[in-house]
């Protein structure tokens, strides 16, 4: 066997979404955060595209990030469903996270690649990137609320108009004990076809 079965296997089921509510005030180094995306970008890629691409907002970038999401919460709310716990929710976790990643996919300009391909593309990044930081003891939490697919969003990133924001994807130690998890047996979900 090439690699250690068992190591990897355990890695994988030991991958959590761990919320940054529950973040600890350790901080990530910009290191560990340069693995993470060195390692997401040896995800799968349809015709080698390699649509990933990343905005990472560390130190007062976080209060950026912060006060954006804020502004087009409160732009993009009607005043009467504006909920201020959820406002909250949107500052403390930008300020618990050591980094936010904001999670973007370039489409290419001959649109040879189908969109959902791409999309499919980005998605096996973030899993790599959600698996280091399994490995190194991190919490990783990819989010994706309505805002982040907006025109508005797009500018703040300034990304293209063809291009996506597909999440936010925040970093942080966990504060909390790691959390346990379950599947169903692939019986529940496989069907095999063999005749």
């Amino acid at each position: 066997m090439k690699y250690n079965l068992s190591e990897i296997t355990a890695l994988i089921k030991d991958r959590r979404t761990i919320s940054p509510d529950t973040f600890s005030d350790r901080k990530v180094h910009k290191e560990q955060i340069e693995l993470l995306l060195n390692n997401a970008i040896w995800a799968p890629t349809h015709g080698m595209t390699q649509p990933w691409r990343f905005k990472v907002f560390m130190e007062e970038g976080k209060v950026k990030l912060s006060d954006f999401l804020s502004d087009l919460y409160l732009k993009t709310t009607p005043e009467d469903k504006v909920m201020t716990k959820k406002l909250e929710k949107i500052k403390n976790r930008t300020n618990k996270a050591s980094a936010i990643i904001a999670i973007c996919m370039e489409r290419q300009v001959s649109e040879k690649i189908p969109e959902i391909e791409e999309i499919a593309a980005v998605a096996c990044a973030v899993q790599n990137m959600h698996l280091t930081c399994t490995a190194y003891g991190l919490g990783g939490f990819w989010s994706s609320p309505k805002m982040v697919y907006s025109d508005e969003m797009k500018n703040f990133l300034d990304i293209g108009p063809e291009d996506l924001c597909l999440g936010l994807f925040y970093v942080g130690y966990p504060g909390e004990e790691w959390p346990k998890g379950q599947r169903k047996p692939i019986e529940y979900v496989t069907e095999w076809i063999q005749k």
